[in-house]
């Protein structure tokens, strides 16, 4: 990503940020964040369609380590699946190392969104009182669970409406072959994958967990975080 669209997206999220902006300000300064990435990769798929090298289709290795492992394996999943990348979870230690594939500019996309939501999550999670009488860890399961599918569908949301805006008539079928040849190079590495079974949650953490993703900034904050995640308090 460039600098000059890396600097303009960290201004939007630091005025989300800001204590002193209002739920209405915080709300068009994530649109428009969301906007910019989505933008830039629609840009960079019809840049790559004419000039192929200047964005190959790589992989590389997230680590996701405890508390909450699993939950934070399914915000990553949740962000890469829109944006055209797949992910492939591996057990490493007391965490996860996930494998991610697809072109590098949408992995760039990925890690950049990750590393912002993985702290918004946290200070959500901080901030959400668990109901008397219910299970601490079952709760933010389920308000991470909450948190991830209210994030892919605004992602899937904003990725729809760029292709939309970018009014080439291919680019559905630009962005489709870029899906179906990353799905081959995990293929190529993985050709025996398993679907993990779907988990059954508990809490009642969903619903908090839901309106803070409605809530989050999708604008990233950097460009690195293949080391350790950031923590989300047990």
């Amino acid at each position: 990503m460039s600098e000059a669209m890396l600097s303009k997206v960290r201004k939007l999220l630091a005025q989300a940020e800001d204590p002193a902006c209002t739920p209405a300000e915080a709300a068009t300064f994530m649109a428009k964040a969301t906007e910019l990435i989505a933008r830039y990769g629609v840009d960079r798929a019809l840049l790559a369609a004419r000039e192929p090298a200047g964005d190959p289709v790589g992989d590389r290795t997230v680590e996701v380590v405890a508390p909450y492992a699993r939950d934070k394996a399914g915000l990553l999943a949740a962000v890469a699946d829109p944006l055209r990348c797949r992910c492939v979870r591996r057990r490493q230690g007391n965490g996860f190392a996930m494998h991610l594939f697809g072109f590098a500019s949408d992995l760039e996309r990925v890690e950049l969104l990750f590393t912002s939501l993985l702290v918004q999550a946290a200070h959500g999670l901080a901030g959400a009182a668990v109901p008397v009488g219910e299970h601490p860890a079952a709760f933010r399961r389920a308000w991470l669970a909450g948190f991830a599918q209210v994030v892919a569908e605004r992602l899937r949301a904003a990725e729809a409406g760029a292709a939309a805006e970018a009014g080439v008539p291919s680019m559905t079928l630009v962005l489709a072959d870029r899906s179906d040849r990353v799905q081959r190079r995990l293929a190529e590495v993985y050709p025996r994958l398993r679907t993990a079974p779907r988990r059954r949650l508990a809490g009642g953490g969903f619903g908090p967990g839901a309106a803070a993703g409605r809530r989050a900034d999708l604008g990233g904050t950097g460009l690195s975080g293949t080391g350790a995640s950031p923590g989300i308090a047990g």
